[in-house]
């Protein structure tokens, strides 16, 4: 992102302002995926506390200050800005949990009771569904 600010400096410098608009695209595109990845690593880890919390039919309080505080983290990325509009909108949950949730199968494998299943076990033992319901209405929430 460094020679891209340099360049549009330059660009600007030079009075070169298509080349600067061009670059003020890249970096806000740079800058969206970077939120958009850091909002699914929030998601995978709330889907891991999720995925513990059904196979092992119990809730402890550290899960669940991580699920809240994932809930606020994804709160305070997903705005935008302007403070009226987000970067993933309510209906648009769905896609981005169902993306997360390999990632927080293979995580949630090594933490539920001790690591005792791999990833395909335990994606047989839990309802991709009913954990992306679930997570779908803790969303809803923020």
């Amino acid at each position: 992102m460094t020679q891209e600010l340099t360049d549009l400096k330059a660009s600007i410098l030079e009075g070169r302002y298509e080349d600067a608009l061009s670059l003020v695209d890249d970096l806000e595109g740079m800058s969206k995926k970077a939120i958009l990845q850091n909002i699914e690593s929030f998601l995978s880890r709330m889907l891991v506390h999720l995925i513990k919390n059904k196979i092992e039919q119990r809730l402890t309080n550290s899960w669940a200050v991580s699920i809240r505080d994932s809930l606020l983290k994804i709160q305070a990325l997903n705005i935008k800005e302007n403070k009226t509009s987000f970067y993933i909108n309510q209906d648009e949950w769905e896609s981005y949990l169902e993306n997360s949730f390999e990632d927080a199968i293979f995580a949630a494998s090594v933490e539920v009771l001790n690591g005792n299943y791999t990833p395909f076990q335990l994606q047989d033992m839990v309802s991709r569904t009913e954990i992306i319901v679930a997570a779908n209405k803790l969303l809803s929430l923020t």
